[in-house]
């Protein structure tokens, strides 16, 4: 059995680099969930099948194959054996992932995978159900969360450096509409553990928070 670090928490609150970071300090593997998701969200995408028909999306499942590899230390996605990781950052795909990852069908095909994974490796989990759901008797959780506001500018920033044109307002409308959408679904929705940390990050530096995160799980290995 692996140590196994949840972190949970809002669209843009830090969630990947910061469990990039812990895991590249502690020797762990870093799993990121959304992005498995995001390859569901695609596949939709790419053969045209509308996210919010769960019925067409249900059926498809069968034929989705979803796999993890590493290389160099990072995560690569495969969707029927082809490498998609770089396809699977962009907005449309963030949505279409959004919505597919709602239904009931689409969670338990992933779900085997990423506990897998956590009971084979020390891992570092993120996205939005690990603690309450995909991993409730991990070692450490943690719900990482900002003001949306926040989260919007992270966003925003993001958006501008790959030379993007976006609309603030218009971003934050997203984000909160994403964060209503995650916490209000029927399956899994966005909440925190009980027995996890909150940290806000929305006055805390990236260092700041991998610092807090190292002495709880030190606290946790004493």
């Amino acid at each position: 059995m692996g140590f196994d670090i949840a972190i949970d928490g809002p669209a843009g609150a830090g969630k990947s680099t910061i469990a990039k970071g812990i895991a590249k300090r502690m020797g762990f593997i870093y799993v990121d969930t959304g992005a498995l998701y995001r390859a569901v969200g695609l596949y939709m995408l790419d053969k045209g099948i509308p996210t919010d028909d769960r019925d067409k999306v249900s059926a498809a499942l069968p034929e989705i194959t979803v796999d993890i590899e590493y290389e160099n230390e990072e995560q690569q996605v495969l969707l029927l054996g082809k490498n998609v990781t770089p396809y699977l950052r962009t907005q449309e795909v963030g949505e279409a992932a959004s919505v597919t990852s709602a239904y009931p069908e689409v969670r338990d095909k992933l779900l085997d995978l990423q506990r897998t994974l956590a009971e084979k490796y020390d891992v570092v989990m993120d996205g939005r159900d690990i603690g309450t759901v995909v991993l409730p008797d991990a070692d450490l959780k943690i719900y990482l969360t900002a003001d949306s506001r926040v989260r919007a500018k992270r966003r925003f920033d993001e958006l501008k450096a790959k030379g993007g044109d976006p609309d603030f307002f218009e971003v934050l409308k997203e984000v909160e509409e994403r964060d209503y959408r995650d916490s209000h679904r029927e399956t899994a929705p966005l909440k925190q553990a009980d027995d996890a940390v909150l940290l806000d990050s929305s006055r805390m530096s990236v260092e700041e928070v991998l610092c807090t995160i190292e002495g709880l799980i030190r606290e946790k290995r004493a």
